[in-house]
């Protein structure tokens, strides 16, 4: 049979659902912006070496290596082990529980990146496909459509489709400013959580990233302390996305909400509060493996662990998957070697574009964690582009002009314009090198045009 094909939509064609056809996945941000105009013009060093470079990919390359080694050493890991017995075993039903040789090997590795400072539970671990899923599920779980979720502010933009598109909960922002380096206060959270009543807008609970997205700090211990002691006031729950807990590479270390939930605990002074955290984390930011999808909901609720179990049917990790990860994970030196290297060396990646940023004349937030600094460029916006309409027009020069995909400050709600989030440990280092060099460039033609200005004047 001939014929062309009918478009996917025409005239006459039945209506979508409500979710399909909604704006909620937030495709229009500046952020997603980016990501379409590096596909269609990406870097390559021989092919296309004037095309956008990828800075806005929080991913990490940096000690890929390391698995690719480990995994030449023990081949047995990724293959089928005693051939089709083990294939079978790989190929069948596996249920919602997940493997609990993975489950075991993840708790150990989620203690390890926490220097042993906490203790994790296989049987509480639920996995999901990515950190993603997981904060979706959580959402699903603790709110209904219309309820809210506060989060401070700046927040990975991801958040505004993750929690969303498809929940219909909304998003309060928590506004918080460099006056203390972005740290939430209760006095922020008690604003924001105000604005929601006043609105008529439940809020059920307050999502934190720590190690923060896109700052790439940690979250204080007092900070911590407050927002336990906010959550418990207003009967309202906290999901803590910890998924850059290993990727903490100088001080201060991270305190993980896990820690003050066993040290309230210790205390007695715990009651109320563990039941109303949990903590979502991923293998796609420290170990590198965004691909493999492999996500996990911690919850010291017993109820939220069943639900979310129940619900993990549908964003399973495949068997064949967890088998790999569990030898890996499992073994001890090798899990230690790695954390320990891979701080090593976002450490020595993050100073480096630090300091390159520095000799051209552009600072950054004082950063300790993560895949990324958070740039500060406010000066270049002037007292009369000191707006979100003035970042974005110095955002469109640095992806157009200057070929480099970062994300602006206004795509994650940050209340002052001017602050760009800046990945560092997707490329190599001769990549990272020329867009520090094009960044150079760059500051240097702004600081003659200005110049030139203030001899005119």
């Amino acid at each position: 049979m001939g014929g062309k094909l009918l478009p996917a939509a025409f005239a006459g064609s039945p209506p979508l659902s409500q979710v399909a056809t909604s704006a909620a996945h937030g495709e229009d941000s500046p952020y997603f912006a980016g990501w379409k105009a590096y596909d269609e013009n990406p870097y390559d060093a021989v092919a296309n070496p004037d095309g956008v470079i990828q800075m806005g990919l929080a991913e990490n390359q940096v000690s890929f290596d390391l698995l690719e080694g480990y995994l030449r050493e023990h081949p047995e890991a990724a293959g089928w082990g005693a051939g089709a017995t083990s294939f079978r075993d790989n190929a069948l039903f596996q249920d919602y529980h997940g493997l609990k040789s993975f489950r075991t090997a993840m708790a150990s590795f989620m203690e390890k990146v926490r220097g042993g400072k906490a203790r994790f539970d296989p049987d509480r671990i639920v996995l999901t496909a990515g950190a993603t899923a997981a904060n979706e599920l959580l959402t699903f779980i603790l709110a209904d459509p219309g309820d809210a979720l506060l989060i401070p502010t700046p927040y990975y933009p991801g958040f505004d489709r993750d929690l969303r598109w498809r929940t219909g909960v909304n998003i309060v922002p928590v506004h918080c400013d460099s006056a203390n380096g972005f740290q939430v206060t209760a006095a922020a959270l008690q604003a924001a959580y105000d604005e929601a009543a006043a609105a008529g807008v439940r809020v059920r609970g307050v999502l934190i990233t720590n190690p923060s997205n896109p700052l790439g700090t940690t979250v204080k211990r007092r900070a911590l302390e407050d927002i336990l002691d906010f959550v418990a006031r207003n009967n309202i729950h906290l999901i803590s996305d910890e998924i850059y807990s290993g990727s903490v590479f100088a001080a201060p270390d991270l305190v993980s909400v896990a820690e003050l939930v066993e040290s309230r605990a210790r205390r007695g002074d715990g009651e109320g509060i563990a039941g109303r955290v949990h903590i979502v984390y991923s293998l796609s930011k420290d170990l590198g493996l965004p691909g493999f999808r492999v996500g996990v909901v911690y919850s010291y609720n017993d109820a939220v662990v069943t639900t979310a179990r129940r619900m993990s049917s549908f964003t399973l990790v495949s068997s064949q998957t967890q088998k790999t990860l569990a030898a890996m994970l499992s073994d001890e030196a090798f899990a230690e070697s790695y954390i320990r290297t891979n701080r090593d060396r976002l450490r020595e990646r993050h100073d480096h574009v630090v300091a390159g940023l520095a000799r051209a004349g552009v600072p950054c937030l004082r950063g300790n964690a993560g895949l990324f600094v958070w740039m500060d460029m406010r000066r270049l916006l002037g007292d009369g582009e000191a707006t979100v309409a003035g970042e974005l027009r110095l955002w469109d020069k640095m992806l157009h002009e200057v070929k480099l995909n970062i994300s602006p400050g206004s795509s994650c709600h940050c209340s002052e314009p001017g602050w760009f989030r800046v990945c560092f440990a997707n490329m190599s280092l001769a990549t990272l090198d020329l867009a520090l060099a094009r960044i150079s460039r760059f500051m240097d033609r702004w600081n003659k045009a200005t110049s030139q200005q203030e001899q005119h004047y």
